[in-house]
């Protein structure tokens, strides 16, 4: 049976992806890990300066880690169009938070010989924001800093919350709320940052799709939070975009996700803009499109719901073996883009920020430098 297919953060900052561990002085692996929390204010508060204004991000219809435990099937190998897909060319019109691992190793080590690479094939690239501790004094503020940083450049800021109880069902990125009503209100505030501008919300990986760890009274509770969730943001900002946790390819049937996904509001456009997939995962953007696909078949929501794909680590496919933890010989994937050119696809988006370990090649969540490297070169 697979389990959670996202990498997030056992330990380690999360600022950017998960942030501020990063390579020290060209070394692989950052200082002693921390306990997991989001963007501090004093790294989220300074904005960058404006910059012209881009084109209003387009509607669903325009063509345009927690440790995984994976059923070993087959993967369809990268096509290749996949194969020769540059990560050279970033989206003008998604964020790029100034703050994250890859950014602080980039400016801590200039001499490193690995850092060409790595500034230019992952630094540059933008990336999601992950809000992975439950601090619900300052997190309407931490939320509000990094939508009003990409409003300031007009562009798109992904953000994703990642704090729902029993995450991980207990694994590696174990935490989150107390409890739902502690959840619901941390949520009311997580919304209250998210401004008046154009922002994607990845709404908590894994939350859906690993939910049969759950008993059948806490799956319905969780998934009556989570269609609450996508209200509540919508609601504060009509702008903002919701999708929810659709697993990835190699994990549950599209009809058995479909129908989870129902229950927890994915079909209503009053909650949802449609379905993310492969967070923290190495499935093919061919299969992921597929699959997306059937899934928002079974689904039975209205046309204009849509799917996102992580596409950091997905440039050679996922391990026949199905291997999990920073497998070798994996690759970057697609740039993040909102111009996918395939139908109901909205966007290739970086949740997870390639070089931040599933906790094998570095401690969970931390940035190495020479994972990095091996997944850009």
């Amino acid at each position: 049976m697979a389990v959670a297919a996202s990498v997030v953060v056992a330990v380690g900052a999360v600022t950017g992806m998960v942030s501020a561990l990063d390579d020290r002085g060209g070394s692989d692996e950052a200082g002693p890990p921390r306990v997991t929390r989001s963007p501090s204010l004093d790294s989220l508060l300074l904005l960058p300066s404006a910059s012209p204004s881009v084109t209003k991000f387009p509607s669903p219809t325009s063509a345009s880690p927690t440790r995984t435990r994976e059923k070993v099937t087959p993967t369809p190998s990268p096509t290749r169009a996949e194969r020769k897909q540059s990560t050279a060319v970033v989206s003008a019109r998604l964020y790029r938070h100034p703050d994250s691992q890859v950014l602080e190793w980039v400016r801590d080590n200039p001499a490193d010989p690995r850092h060409a690479v790595i500034e230019s094939r992952i630094a540059a690239q933008p990336a999601a924001v992950w809000f992975a501790d439950f601090t619900p004094d300052t997190i309407t503020a931490r939320v509000r800093a990094v939508t009003s940083g990409g409003s300031a450049l007009g562009r798109v800021p992904v953000v994703v919350p990642y704090a729902i109880p029993d995450r991980d069902c207990g694994g590696y990125s174990e935490g989150g709320a107390p409890g739902l009503d502690a959840y619901d209100a941390w949520i009311d505030r997580f919304a209250a940052g998210l401004g008046t501008g154009d922002v994607i919300v990845v709404l908590e990986p894994d939350s859906v799709a690993q939910a049969d760890c759950l008993s059948e009274r806490a799956r319905a509770d969780r998934f009556a939070s989570l269609a609450r969730a996508g209200r509540v943001m919508k609601a504060a900002n009509p702008r903002a975009r919701v999708y929810y946790d659709a697993g990835h390819s190699g994990w549950n049937a599209p009809a058995r996700q479909a129908e989870w996904l129902r229950q927890a509001g994915a079909a209503s456009t009053a909650s949802s803009d449609g379905v993310f997939s492969n967070v923290s995962n190495f499935r093919t953007t061919s299969a992921e499109i597929a699959y997306d696909r059937q899934v928002l078949a079974a689904l039975d929501g209205p046309a204009s719901l849509g799917a996102v794909i992580d596409t950091s680590r997905n440039g050679a496919g996922a391990p026949a073996d199905g291997e999990w933890c920073d497998p070798s010989g994996r690759k970057l994937g697609r740039a993040p883009t909102l111009a996918t050119g395939e139908s109901r696809i909205d966007a290739y988006l970086w949740v997870k920020l390639p070089g931040e370990s599933d906790g094998c090649k570095g401690r969970p969540g931390t940035f190495t430098a020479s994972y990095a490297y091996e997944l850009a070169r």
